[in-house]
């Protein structure tokens, strides 16, 4: 970890604890920061350690006059938004305000790899950490796909490097983040009730590479027009991918092989892990391993074997040759899309869950690939309903999870596949999609 003097008796405060805000509390209080904590919950199990260490934890709300106090940084929780009474108040004052994003760029020993996009974050983030630790690259993993930013930027040396899944919440709250290598997966319309607007959005997200310079590397889906454009900012070398055939930059993909710099570099076929979508993730994990230096030989073997990152397109098991997949995590429409046209042989589908008023017809054009579907939730009617619309022969209802895997292993046929996703968030039965999906696992195993 670097050294570094820039919080030395500075007064900083953290808003939110929580396991990024605790890591970032250690972290400034090991280099010399007055820390303060504040969290609008009442208790909260790290309370306790931070002031045994001699940080201040004010818990149970935001008192009055919080600013006051002449902090010199604030260090946020991703998820609080720049409207929130602290935040917005601080940088009235022109008080920065980061994320531990920002205070992990500054302190680790070793260069960065940021990932981040509206889909594919956490695939690609995952493929990459696999690819680079089967060529003897001793590479670290971090962000928002679990482990604080904080924690592992400080024990990370010199000859290692970090991969780190970024959200645009994340992202917002940078300033001289730089990352050697950057993954722009692809920007959809999302988060729109935290950001304001899509430009906005937009905007957070191009903190990836806003810092870049020539000696840097953006690698960039090029099939879209809306990230080509941040692109055509930024100052970094450019490695765009593309699914649209072979090219003559960076790395692309047909039908048959993918290719670096135009030259076949792998067959299709050696590929598991099966979409449209995660083709994406494969080729900018792909980018960045070979960048890294990693054989191709060690790229080959884990996409020969890799299956999928939980509950997200997850393959689980084939069960009197139906294969079931845990989609879990797609709680919109545009995920289960998707993971649709992922799948070429007939699917018996499983969707529904919290009724937040959504479409569903972005799915119909692959609704052709359903030959039956279970439905549950609070918008089981509708969803229901809209399979029939489509013509999907065979619907049933379900009244959870277990229920609905023993339906589906009764009405599908061999050869199908069996696919959890939802469309749909999982709050109206389950507290998250990961429990929703461990569920689905757990059935799928005791059939």
């Amino acid at each position: 970890m670097k050294q570094i003097d820039a919080f030395k008796n500075k007064q900083v405060l953290v808003l939110g604890l929580a396991k990024s805000g605790s890591a970032a509390a250690r972290l400034l209080h090991s280099l010399g920061a007055a820390v303060t904590v504040n969290d609008a919950r009442e208790e909260d199990p790290e309370a306790d350690p931070l002031k045994a260490l001699g940080v201040e934890v004010i818990l149970g709300g935001h008192p009055e006059g919080l600013l006051s106090r002449g902090f010199d940084y604030v260090i946020k929780n991703p998820g609080i938004r720049y409207d929130h009474p602290i935040v917005s108040g601080a940088l009235r004052k022109g008080i920065p305000v980061w994320t531990e994003v920002e205070l992990a760029w500054l302190i680790s020993e070793a260069p960065f790899i940021g990932v981040t996009g509206s889909n594919g974050k956490t695939t690609t983030t995952t493929l990459l950490h696999h690819m680079l630790h089967m060529g003897g690259k001793n590479p670290l993993i971090a962000g928002n796909i679990g482990t604080p930013a904080c924690t592992v930027a400080a024990a990370a040396e010199s000859d290692q490097v970090v991969v780190i899944e970024l959200s645009s919440f994340q992202l917002l709250g940078t300033e001289n983040f730089r990352p050697e290598i950057a993954i722009w997966t692809n920007l959809y319309e999302a988060h729109i009730d935290y950001h304001g607007t899509m430009e906005e959005y937009g905007e957070a997200k191009f903190n990836i590479t806003r810092n870049q310079g020539p000696d840097d590397v953006l690698i960039y889906n090029a099939d879209q027009e809306a990230v080509s454009r941040y692109a055509r900012r930024s100052s970094a070398k450019k490695v765009p991918f593309t699914l649209a055939g072979r090219a003559r930059e960076g790395i692309s993909a047909d039908d048959a092989s993918i290719y670096w710099l135009g030259e076949k570099l792998l067959d299709r076929s050696d590929i598991v892990l099966p979409g449209r979508h995660n083709l994406e993730n494969i080729l900018t994990a792909t980018a960045a391993a070979i960048l890294q230096g990693c054989p191709v030989e060690a790229i080959r073997d884990v996409l020969s074997s890799f299956a999928g990152v939980r509950h997200r397109t997850q393959f689980v098991r084939e069960w009197k040759h139906r294969k079931f997949y845990n989609d879990s995590k797609a709680t919109n429409t545009l995920a289960t899309k998707s993971a649709l046209e992922a799948f070429q042989q007939p699917i018996c589908l499983l969707a529904g869950g919290l009724d937040r008023g959504h479409s569903f017809d972005e799915l119909r054009p692959y609704m052709d690939r359903v030959s039956s579907a279970v439905v549950f939730g609070e918008t089981a009617e509708r969803f229901r309903k809209f399979a029939e619309s489509c013509g999907v022969p065979v619907v049933r209802d379900a009244s959870e999870i277990e229920d609905a895997v023993e339906i589906a292993a009764e009405i599908s046929s061999e050869g199908d596949t069996v696919l959890l996703s939802p469309a749909c968030a999982s709050w109206d039965q389950y507290p998250s999609f990961e429990i929703r999906g461990d569920r689905f696992i757990q059935a799928v195993q005791k059939l």
